[in-house]
């Protein structure tokens, strides 16, 4: 399957290295230009181009970049996308830690909702709450017990089994978590938000999600 990364801080290094491992053809993309990926191309196979080529042809685009950066990518970064292709937003609102007030998601939406509308594609919501190094050191083979599940929220049934299984091919479980309006129970300090859980402690915690974002996640 051929997949486009845009972003390569933790999450999206770490995704490069993981979907590459199992042979699947990656590019990926940052902010500051393929040439200062050399190295994550080098150690991985994966091909290092601009922010504008990694949709090209991808029949999966993973967006993980600062939730406060969603609006400046270029009008045109999604183009190329093969015909029915998924794109994943792995992206955390972070409002005093990082991202500021946006408006918006202060006021109910949803994050991945709200990248959804700042794209203008649909999204399925995956890979937010697992420490990045977990993608790394923390994948098993399907049937482990206790194998960590990560919830997948999304509107398109399809879209979420072609997530569902990638993270079964680098180790992991996926949960339907719902529709992207479900997505908030996943987000930064629910109950499954870097947890590790297996499956069934996955939906548990999902079940379990108060609607109110806490007080570290939102500012006045």
């Amino acid at each position: 399957m051929k997949i486009g990364i845009i972003g390569a801080g933790n999450i999206g290094g770490n995704l490069t290295r993981r979907f590459a491992a199992v042979g699947h053809d990656v590019s990926v993309a940052n902010s500051r230009g393929p040439e200062t990926l050399a190295d994550l191309a080098a150690e991985t196979g994966a091909t290092a181009v601009p922010v504008t080529e990694a949709a090209r042809g991808a029949e999966v685009l993973v967006v993980t970049i600062p939730q406060k950066n969603v609006p400046d990518l270029p009008a045109d970064v999604l183009d190329g996308l093969a015909p029915g292709a998924v794109v994943i937003d792995t992206g955390n609102y972070y409002p005093q830690q990082r991202d500021g007030r946006i408006e918006e998601i202060e006021n109910g939406t949803p994050e991945s909702v709200w990248v959804a509308t700042q794209l203008g594609h649909p999204v399925v919501k995956a890979f937010n709450g697992i420490q990045a190094a977990h993608l790394l050191e923390l994948g098993t083979p399907a049937g482990t017990p206790g194998r960590i599940a990560l919830p997948v929220a999304g509107d398109d049934p399809a879209a979420k089994q072609i997530v569902i299984d990638l993270l079964d091919q680098i180790g992991f479980d996926g949960v339907d978590a719902g529709g992207l309006g479900d997505s908030w129970r996943q987000q930064p300090g629910t109950p499954v938000y870097g947890a590790d859980l297996d499956a069934a402690g996955v939906a548990r915690a999902l079940a379990e999600a108060p609607p109110e974002r806490p007080a570290a996640f939102r500012i006045e």
